[in-house]
């Protein structure tokens, strides 16, 4: 078996990262790992020898990472974010000969569009919610004007996790439909919307890797979206996460494989778009069974910090069954009777406008117990002070 020494490199400079760094530099086969553009945590080179922040290129230019790749003889890639996956990074990356964890741009759609999501699990009749998808705002407002049951409207493109609305009126709802379609609050990702029955139940998280045939599960996790205590005010990118949860028995974990995972992978391949990397899956269990709220295709934030911690087998290992396809080899475990819980420290005002540039200080790692674990998102080092540069700035696990 190949054991050679892997060079990687992590795309993207959020907390999700900044875990994914923790965790792969405990790989003894990880000989460096390159960040783009990484963020204050993962800057600290005193407490990270093996790591290294690159930030004069954008992840959005394929062409300048590539070459930053080859420059850095980096034999494996991670993307953190959805919109390099969706813009097509993997295929770059594939066709130059070097691994990519992370699918294809075809396979990305299954966040990139959520219409096209939605119309992929009812072709395969995979569990979800009724549903309508609109391009004309004229008929997705007659539409909520008729509908008799209770509606969470989606704007179908990427939108930072801001682009779900869960109405508590029809007023509400309008208000929302026209913010997304006329208004173009989402800006192109609100050109079409997802009009969904809203299910109620208890959400969860499954986080899976996938060679494009076998899917090996983590713990399913539960986060919490609304920025206040008490699920009060606007959802956000999530502001806190545990795991294990009291819902996810092995009866349920089995039907959500045997329902919904497995089908999503092999009906992904049968359309000529096999899945390899990470696949969210957002789970709703209603009285009725577990339904598909979205998919992701990428580690979840703050799920992975909630996740990683968690895990007692070598993550390079399973990333790299992905990408060679030999996942069914390679144990996915966690350790037994532990339970891990985020909470995420944001700016004032975030989701909506919130200041940046704060001086902020964060304990050292030797002043925390072990046990416990600070993830860097929105921060950077500014002439030598850390700074909040972003609305999410701390997840601590």
């Amino acid at each position: 078996m190949d054991k050679k020494p892997i060079r990687v490199l992590l795309i993207g400079n959020g907390g999700r990262e900044h875990a994914l760094a923790w965790k792969l530099d405990q790989s003894p086969r990880v000989e460096k790992i390159h960040l783009i553009p990484g963020n204050g945590g993962t800057s600290k080179k005193g407490l990270h020898p093996r790591w290294e922040n690159f930030s004069l290129i954008k992840a959005d230019n394929h062409l300048d990472v590539l070459a930053y790749v080859r420059d850095h003889n980096v034999n494996l890639v991670v993307v953190g974010p959805e919109a390099p996956l969706v813009s097509g990074i993997e295929e770059v990356f594939r066709e130059a000969g070097i691994r990519c964890f992370g699918p294809s741009k075809a396979a990305a759609q299954m966040e990139g569009s959520k219409t096209f999501a939605k119309d992929f699990m009812a072709r395969h009749d995979i569990p979800t919610a009724r549903y309508q998808n609109f391009a004309d705002y004229e008929l997705a407002r007659r539409h909520l004007e008729e509908v008799t049951y209770d509606v969470v409207l989606k704007a179908t493109g990427l939108a930072g996790g801001k682009g779900v609305v869960v109405p508590s009126s029809k007023d509400e709802a309008q208000d929302a439909l026209s913010e997304m379609m006329v208004e173009k609050k989402f800006g192109s990702a609100g050109e079409e919307v997802v009009i969904e029955e809203y299910l109620t139940g208890q959400e969860l998280s499954f986080l899976s890797f996938v060679d494009g045939y076998t899917v090996k599960s983590l713990v399913p996790a539960q986060d919490h979206k609304q920025v206040f205590d008490g699920d009060q005010g606007p959802n956000t990118g999530g502001m806190g996460c545990y795991a294990p949860t009291p819902i996810a028995d092995e009866k349920l974990i089995e039907e959500v494989h045997r329902t919904i995972l497995q089908p999503t992978v092999d009906g992904m391949r049968g359309e000529r778009m096999p899945f390899k990397g990470l696949l969210f899956t957002g789970i709703m269990v209603t009285a009725d069974g577990p339904r598909v709220l979205e998919y992701n295709v990428r580690f979840g934030d703050p799920e992975t910090q909630t996740l990683l911690p968690l895990m007692d087998c070598d993550l390079l290992e399973v990333l790299l069954a992905c990408t060679d396809g030999y996942l069914d080899t390679v144990p996915v475990t966690c350790k037994p009777g532990l339970g891990s819980v985020t909470v995420v420290a944001c700016a004032p005002g975030y989701p909506n406008s919130y200041p940046s540039g704060s001086p902020i200080t964060i304990l050292d790692a030797d002043s925390v117990d072990t046990s416990t674990h600070i993830f860097h998102a929105g921060t950077s080092i500014t002439s030598g002070q850390l700074t909040t540069s972003g609305g999410r700035f701390i997840a601590t696990t």
